[in-house]
């Protein structure tokens, strides 16, 4: 019998999958989530089939493979998840693999960036189907940002209007851009910036949606500020704040109520609201209001060998992995995380090789 997320033994129903990659990201973060979700591991694949082997035997895997057709041909999978790098001309190696496995009738998680362009995954959407395809947009499975989407959906906070993220990464040049995606260059900067840009940007279509335009402007250093404008008047910006130290990450959510939501290196979140006062230059005590009517802060102890203190799901690998295995099982389509996801993500990376100081459509 299987065991659940407490270790117990559980009848609780888990999709079976296949992986494909045993690279030391999907060792600490992918392959461990496995113990707590519904997911049993029947086989590994690598291209180094002794290291196939060694995940398998370490992760609890029947079989192991070095070719991903073999074991998609011999294997009875629900799934499949992909954590690969990139190619020779620093591409994800993703789409190409994804579409094997939905040919193979597999649903599919891959691990971000899913693709270089957004017509790499515009091509799968008519191998999708009924299947689920989803990519590791990890942002919008963070506990401290579900928390904040919660909150900004709460009649008290009001609408949003202003949406900042703070993100450490360079932007790189326009010739850059032209010369990976046009002339096919390997270059680290470039793929370096599509690997990261997830991250802040899911985050912003997970608040808010995808823009209507994109503005940005770059200082020598690579570090800039990016404006995106929504067709009802909202506004977000992210500022990479290359070259920067200290906590890496700061979300700031700004609503037409005079509230706020501030999200502090992804696990202290406060939602402030001014306590009732009466007034500018009238008012002579601060400390008024009960508490649902003044700031309230929520953060993780580490005392305790809670769970929710984990890595695995502070950093919102659980969430995901379990949003991905529930839809299975539950045979509907995915909350979050999906193919129109990453394309939007995707679509937002190639329009900053458009170039800075002018209003781009997205």
């Amino acid at each position: 019998m299987p065991l659940n997320i407490t270790g117990g033994l559980s009848p609780e129903p888990k999709i079976k999958v296949g992986f494909i990659g045993c690279g030391s990201h999907a060792f600490r973060n992918i392959y461990p989530t496995f113990q707590f979700a519904p997911v049993q591991l029947i086989a590994t694949c690598d291209l180094n089939a002794e290291k196939a082997a060694a995940y398998a035997k370490q992760f609890g895997a029947d079989r192991s493979y070095s070719n991903h057709h073999e074991m998609l041909k011999k294997e009875d999978l629900d799934a499949v998840f992909i954590v690969t790098n990139y190619d020779e001309e620093g591409r994800p190696r993703y789409p190409a693999l994804a579409a094997d496995c939905l040919k193979a009738g597999c649903h599919v998680w891959t691990e971000k960036p899913a693709a270089a362009t957004s017509d790499d995954l515009a091509k799968l959407r008519g191998l999708v189907g009924d299947l689920n395809f989803m990519v590791g947009l990890k942002k919008m499975f963070f506990p401290a940002n579900e928390k904040a989407k919660e909150l900004m959906e709460s009649p008290d906070f009001g609408t949003a209007s202003l949406v900042q993220l703070q993100y450490p990464m360079p932007i790189p040049t326009v010739d850059e851009f032209s010369r990976y995606l046009n002339g096919r260059e390997n270059l680290k900067s470039v793929i370096g910036f599509l690997d990261h840009l997830c991250h802040p940007v899911s985050l912003l279509l997970f608040l808010s949606g995808m823009p209507k335009t994109l503005y940005y402007d770059r200082a020598t250093s690579g570090a800039g500020v990016a404006m995106f404008k929504y067709a009802d008047g909202r506004l977000a910006t992210i500022s990479l704040t290359h070259g920067s130290a200290g906590p890496l990450e700061r979300t700031v959510i700004t609503s037409d109520r005079w509230r706020q939501i501030v999200v502090e290196n992804n696990i202290r979140l406060t939602y402030h609201r001014n306590p009732p006062g009466d007034g500018y230059g009238s008012t002579t005590n601060h400390f008024k209001g009960t508490p649902d009517q003044t700031s309230a802060i929520w953060e993780p102890e580490f005392s305790l060998g809670q769970l929710y203190n984990k890595g695995l799901f502070l950093l919102g690998y659980y969430n995901e992995v379990l949003e991905f295995a529930s839809s299975i099982l539950q045979k509907r389509k995915l909350a979050k995380g999906h193919l129109e996801h990453a394309w939007q993500a995707t679509r937002i990376f190639e329009a900053f090789a458009e170039g800075p100081g002018k209003a781009i459509t997205l």
